[in-house]
């Protein structure tokens, strides 16, 4: 029944070692069924290489196991947590990515320097708060997720135009309309973080884009007059 799901969501997972965004398996990703009641994602602790749609584990909304064999990711409450408050995400993608993790480990935003940040995130990537002592002892995946959700209606910000959050201390959660998208904004937010480290090598501040360019760039691709690519069936 949920065979496609399955299988895009293990495609998505390769990527994470065919674009070097995981060594080892330090990351995972996950899809949601369009009625939103079923999650698919990486079984914890199988490497990429050996992942195919059958190992891809089914849980329900509140993270019970539906379909698998295998116990699902350890972040699994984290994406689930996401899911809830973020309806717009149909794809979650969480990295140990190197440069991505050297801001969320900073605990430092990464701010729009540049068109390429501004192709893909509407603004500022923000950075959590560190998680309290009671937040890791008592639920701590579940809170990795809280935190971040609770980042962005403190700024006040749309997860459809940010799609992704550093999590202090921790590393990139990242999320799109699917599976592939996130893993696709996880790698743009990659590059966008070791071009801004290669800026801060050079010395002396660091000029923001303008903010015009800023919502140009964005909304060519994602506002409701977007006319970058090609529409749908041309060839």
């Amino acid at each position: 029944m949920w065979q496609e799901l399955r299988e895009s969501t293990a495609e998505a997972n390769r990527r994470l070692a065919e674009w070097r965004l995981a060594p080892l398996t330090w990351g995972n990703v996950s899809g949601i069924s369009p009625d939103r009641g079923v999650i698919a994602i990486k079984p914890s602790g199988v490497p990429y290489e050996a992942l195919t749609a059958d190992k891809i584990v089914l849980v329900d909304a509140a993270g019970g196991v539906v379909e698998g064999n295998l116990r699902p990711s350890s972040d699994t409450p984290t994406h689930l947590e996401l899911y809830r408050a973020f309806p717009s995400a149909g794809g979650i993608c969480h990295t140990h990515s190197r440069f991505a993790t050297v801001f969320a480990q900073l605990r430092r935003g990464l701010p729009c320097y540049g068109t390429t940040h501004a192709d893909h995130f509407a603004g500022e990537v923000p950075v959590t708060r560190p998680l309290t002592p009671d937040e890791v002892n008592r639920e701590y995946e579940a809170a990795t997720g809280r935190v971040i959700v609770e980042c962005f209606q403190r700024l006040g910000l749309d997860p459809a135009a940010v799609p992704g959050a550093l999590a202090a201390g921790h590393g990139p959660f990242v999320w799109g309309k699917s599976p592939l998208q996130a893993v696709e904004n996880a790698l743009a937010l990659e590059e966008i973080a070791a071009t801004a480290w290669a800026m801060a090598a050079c010395g002396g501040p660091l000029p923001p884009l303008e903010d015009y360019v800023l919502k140009k760039h964005f909304e060519r691709k994602h506002g409701p007059a977007a006319y970058y690519g090609q529409s749908p069936g041309a060839t």
